[in-house]
């Protein structure tokens, strides 16, 4: 499975509502660095926010998800790309 597959594959879930850990990532994708997955997605424009989760075990887990980024985030966007 090629990078770019996994990533639109992530993307995909992400966009139907779902949560993603970093241990779904890997069972479900095979990506073993969710983090660097989704500053990929980031870069390219999705609003992905990372959270931490404690889980029904006991245990903490890092929970991806897609969001609608906030006006203040998109204004500074805007201001970035003015003093590019």
């Amino acid at each position: 499975m090629t990078k770019i597959n996994q990533t639109t594959r992530v993307l995909s879930f992400l966009q139907s509502g779902s949560d993603l850990t970093e241990g779904q990532a890997l069972s479900k994708f095979g990506i073993r660095n969710m983090s660097a997955t989704a500053s990929n997605l980031r870069r390219k424009g999705y609003a992905i926010y990372t959270n931490r989760k404690t889980l029904s075990n006991g245990n903490v887990a890092t929970v991806f998800r897609l969001g609608t980024p906030s006006r203040a985030v998109v204004a500074a966007g805007y201001r970035a790309l003015a003093n590019a």
